[in-house]
């Protein structure tokens, strides 16, 4: 994470699937002065296949992308913790500000399953910036809401 600038800690279990694609959105679209990084409880080896595909069908690249350890210290650098997870399986987590978003686990969801939970954390994201101040749309300007 780079000094100066805030962040948004997106958070899931394994860091392997819904945590990826949240976090790949908000650096994609990110308000100046904001940053994204995730992390899950039980880090796997990689990122899920499927997000990977699901990701290059958006012009971004997962597969280089290693799931990490939720920290305290990532934890108390987080500006907003953002839960991605469905109930019952999230991790507890200490934030200035935690959001919950319940979303269901899409690794073992069919294809097209699975991009309809990639469209829907898309849309979160999106959100999320406009609420921070503002979109940057594909060519990296601030878009219009």
């Amino acid at each position: 994470m780079k000094r100066g600038l805030r962040t948004v800690l997106f958070v899931c279990v394994e860091n392997r699937f819904r945590s990826q694609i949240a976090e790949a959105y908000f650096r994609k679209y990110a308000p100046e002065g904001w940053e994204a990084t995730s992390a899950g409880i039980k880090p796997a080896e990689k990122v899920h296949p499927k997000a990977v595909e699901l990701m290059l069908e958006e012009g971004i690249n997962l597969s280089q992308k290693k799931p990490r350890l939720l920290t305290r210290e990532l934890q108390k650098k987080a500006e907003i913790v953002v839960v991605v997870c469905g109930e019952g399986t999230c991790p507890v987590v200490r934030g200035k500000l935690v959001e919950k978003w319940n979303l269901p686990d899409p690794a073992k969801m069919p294809l097209e399953e699975a991009r309809k939970i990639r469209d829907i954390i898309k849309k979160r994201v999106l959100d999320l910036v406009g609420r921070l101040g503002g979109s940057r749309g594909e060519n990296g300007k601030p878009q219009e809401w």
